[in-house]
């Protein structure tokens, strides 16, 4: 068992099968890492302070997944796992990082039902999820799927990271299979991501690379119109 490599230079950019990639904030470490062969991204979140850790999506590859946790003393403790929704390629290694680690699960109750673990913790609009001593605000986005939810980090000390599962791309919104579908989440990406937080905002997607809101607000118009 071997670590996987993590490069301290932060671009958002993560190859498949390459090494991982951390930014370090003042409180939290952000770690992306691409699993699985669509290029599925997860995301290891850990609070600096009480060394505990929170996973976003345990995609694919779990012994990848491991790696990047560690295998010595002070890796970090990883205490929770959440599942942004519940398509197949975001819970492939689900069961076996829950329970490698002891950590509980978390997922919308709308997305439950399909994943291979029932969610120890159901989460909604406005509800928090804590690891350590630092805190995630949970965004439901309606329209991938009934329960998709986003996760907001508020830096007290910079700017606002929100990881939006495949609900929020640089370029788009997340597919859709019909015009209902599609208006309720462009309205509820433009209600409770575009109109709340700021330009700054980064944000992490479920696949590829990052952007920021600032990049993608004036584009919202444009997404409307085309319909996808």
């Amino acid at each position: 068992m071997a670590d996987v490599n993590v490069a301290d230079e932060y671009t958002g950019h993560v190859e498949p099968g390459g090494d991982a990639a951390r930014r370090t904030l003042d409180a939290v470490t952000i770690t992306k890492l691409s699993v699985g062969s669509m290029d599925n991204n997860a995301y290891l979140l850990v609070c600096r302070e009480e060394n505990e850790g929170l996973l976003i999506d345990a995609a694919a590859d779990p012994d990848r997944i491991s790696d990047l946790i560690g295998h010595g003393p002070d890796r970090p403790a990883l205490r929770t796992v959440v599942t942004t929704h519940q398509h197949p390629d975001h819970w492939q290694a689900l069961g076996a990082v829950a329970g490698a680690n002891g950590a509980n699960t978390a997922a919308h109750p709308l997305d439950a039902g399909p994943l291979p673990v029932p969610p120890d913790f159901l989460v909604e609009q406005g509800d928090t999820l804590s690891f350590g001593r630092c805190t995630l605000e949970v965004i439901h986005l309606r329209g991938h799927t009934p329960g998709s939810i986003a996760l907001l980090y508020r830096d007290p000390n910079g700017h606002a990271h929100l990881f939006t599962g495949d609900s929020l791309f640089p370029g788009g919104i997340g597919r859709t299979t019909s015009p209902e579908d599609f208006s309720s989440l462009i309205d509820d990406v433009s209600s409770r991501i575009f109109d709340t937080l700021a330009d700054d905002t980064w944000f992490y997607p479920g696949h590829g690379d990052d952007s920021t809101l600032g990049a993608e607000r004036p584009k919202l118009p444009e997404w409307r119109e085309r319909g996808w």
